[in-house]
C-alpha cells in the first residue's frame, strides 16, 4: 500500500499543492458563487437532466408502441439500446473532460433538440414513410450517448467546486440522477401524457433540459469558457429553444397533417379520451370508420359480420342478462338489443370517451341503432378485469368479450387463464361465452392460445370464425 506523504506547509502558508485559504479550488478560475451553493447547483441540474431523460426514454417507449405494437418488444429495444449507447457516451466524454463546461453545454444542447423532437419525427415518420423502427433505433443511440456522456462531464465540473472525496462526490452525483428519474418517470404519464400530449411534452422537456444545462454553463463556470466557446453556446442555445419553441406552436398543424397522411381526408373527429387517441373518419353518406390509438377498431363497410359472428351464437340458450365486456362503441349491445326478451345489458368499458362519442356522434350512434338510448343498457365505466374480481350480485346467462387483439401487450391479461377464471364465477349454470380470439388464418398461435387457456380456465370450447369478404379487417377488429 503506498501513503501520500504530506508534507509540512510554508509558516502560513497553504498546504503544497492546495489551494489558499478561500481561494478557488485547483485547475480553474474563481467560481462567482460558493463552492457549497456552486455544489447545489449542479446537483440540481444533475435531478432536471435525469428527469428530461427519463422522459425522452418513456415517450420513445410509448409512442413506439403506439404506432408499432407490442409495447414489450418496443420497451426492449429502446432499453438495450439506450443502455447500449450510455456506455458509448461515457467513454466518448473522456475526450471532452479538458474542456468539460463548454462540452457539457453542448451535450444538453444537442440532448435537448434531439429528445424534445424525437417523439414528433417519429410520428412524421410513421405518417408520411410508413415505417418508423429505424427512426426509433436511431434517436435511442443518439440519446443514449449523450445521456452517457453527462455524468463524466458533471463529475469533472462538481471536482471544481467540491473538496468531497471522490467517493462522497459519486454517491451525491449518483443519488441526484436516480431522483431525478424517479421524477422523471412519475411526471410522463401522470403530468405530461395527459395535460400536455406525447408531443408537446417531449418539446416542453427539451426546453426545461436547455435551460438547465445553458444555464448552469454560463453563470457557473463562465469563467472558465473563452469569448468564443460562450458565444457559441449562448447561439446554440438560443437556435434550440427557437426550434422547440415553433415547434411547439405548429404542433396542432403538424398533428393534423399527420392523421391525414394516416387516416385521408375525411377525419371528423379526433380527440384524446383520458385512455386512448379516439379518430373517426367517414360518415355523412361515406363508410364510418373508428381507429383506437391508431388500430382500425370498427369499419362500417362490414363490422356487422364480426359483431353478428361475436354475438348470435352465444345468444342460444337462456339470454335475458348479458354482460359485454369492452364493446364502448355499442355495437356488440346493438346485436345483444335485437333479442326482445333480453331483460338487462351491463356494458362494462374502460373508455368513458368512446362510450361519450358512440351517444353523441350521429354517425356512430346510427351505425350501432342508438343502443345507448335503451332502458335496458347500463354502462359501467371499469376495467373488465377489476370490475370481474369485485362483482357480487345476480349471475349472467351470456357474456360478451369484446376486447382489443389479444396479440396486443396491453390486452393480454384480458385473455389469461385468470380472467376467463373470473368470468366463469359471474355465469350463471349454462351460461355461454363469447370471445374475440383474433383470425385464425392470420394469428393461428394466437387464436388456438385463446382456446386453450378457456380449457384450462374450464369452459368447454366451440371454435369458429366469420366467413365472408372482409374489406378492411380479417376476422374482427385490430
Amino acid at each position: 500500500m503506498i501513503e501520500q506523504s504530506v508534507s509540512s506547509p510554508p509558516q502560513g502558508g497553504p498546504p503544497h499543492g492546495g489551494p489558499p485559504p478561500g481561494g478557488p479550488p485547483q485547475g480553474g478560475a474563481r467560481l462567482p458563487v460558493r463552492p457549497d451553493a456552486g455544489r447545489f447547483l449542479i446537483l440540481a441540474v444533475v435531478f432536471i437532466c435525469a428527469a428530461c431523460g427519463l422522459v425522452y426514454e418513456l415517450e420513445l417507449v410509448a409512442l413506439a408502441s403506439y404506432l408499432i405494437g407490442d409495447s414489450v418488444t418496443q420497451a426492449s429495444v429502446v432499453l438495450s439500446v439506450m443502455v447500449f449507447a450510455m456506455g458509448v457516451g461515457s467513454l466518448l466524454a473522456k475526450r471532452l473532460r479538458p474542456w468539460a463546461a463548454v462540452g457539457f453545454g453542448l451535450v444538453e444542447a444537442a440532448l435537448a433538440l434531439l429528445g424534445g423532437c424525437s417523439a414528433l419525427v417519429l410520428y412524421a415518420s410513421f405518417a408520411w414513410v410508413g415505417e418508423s423502427r429505424p427512426a426509433l433505433v436511431a434517436f435511442s443511440l443518439a440519446i443514449g450517448v449523450l445521456i452517457g456522456a453527462e455524468i463524466p462531464l458533471l463529475m469533472t465540473l462538481i471536482q471544481r467546486v467540491s473538496r468531497q472525496d471522490a467517493g462522497g462526490t459519486v454517491a451525491d452525483l449518483f443519488a441526484a440522477d436516480y431522483v431525478g428519474a424517479l421524477v422523471g418517470g412519475l411526471a410522463f404519464p401522470f403530468l405530461l401524457l395527459p395535460w400536455l400530449g406525447q408531443l408537446t411534452g417531449a418539446l416542453l422537456t427539451g426546453a426545461v433540459n436547455a435551460l438547465a444545462g445553458g444555464a448552469l454553463v454560463l453563470w457557473v463556470f463562465r469563467r472558465d469558457l473563452t469569448p468564443r466557446s460562450r458565444l457559441l453556446l449562448v447561439i446554440v442555445n438560443i437556435l434550440v429553444l427557437a426550434v422547440l419553441a415553433t415547434t411547439a406552436v405548429l404542433v396542432d398543424d403538424f398533428e393534423r397533417a399527420a392523421r391525414r397522411a394516416v387516416y385521408g381526408d375525411g377525419v371528423r373527429v379526433a380527440v384524446h379520451t383520458e385512455v386512448q387517441e379516439v379518430v373517426l373518419t367517414g360518415g355523412r353518406g361515406e363508410p364510418l370508420d373508428l381507429y383506437l390509438d391508431g388500430r382500425l377498431r370498427v369499419s362500417g363497410r362490414d363490422e356487422y359480420r364480426y359483431h353478428e359472428a361475436l354475438v348470435h351464437p352465444a345468444m342460444r340458450g337462456p339470454h335475458g342478462r348479458v354482460l359485454v365486456l369492452g364493446g364502448g362503441d355499442g355495437l356488440a349491445a346493438r346485436e345483444v338489443l335485437r333479442y326482445g326478451d333480453v331483460r338487462a345489458v351491463t356494458v362494462v368499458e374502460l373508455d368513458p370517451g368512446v362510450v361519450r362519442l358512440a351517444r353523441a356522434d350521429p354517425a356512430l350512434s346510427e351505425l350501432n341503432g342508438h343502443a345507448y338510448d335503451d332502458p335496458r343498457l347500463r354502462v359501467v365505466t371499469a376495467d373488465a378485469f377489476a370490475w370481474l374480481r369485485a362483482w357480487h350480485g345476480e349471475p349472467y346467462d351470456v357474456i360478451v368479450s369484446d376486447l382489443p387483439n389479444p396479440g396486443i401487450t396491453a390486452s393480454t391479461k384480458l385473455y389469461s387463464e385468470e380472467f376467463y377464471a373470473l368470468a366463469r364465477g359471474v355465469l350463471a349454470d349454462g351460461g355461454r361465452l363469447a370471445v374475440h380470439a383474433g383470425s385464425p388464418t392470420a394469428q393461428p398461435r394466437t387464436y388456438w392460445t385463446v382456446d386453450a387457456t378457456l380449457r384450462a380456465a374450464g369452459f368447454g370450447t366451440s371454435p369458429y370464425r366469420a366467413e365472408g369478404r372482409l374489406t378492411r379487417f380479417t376476422a374482427g377488429p385490430d
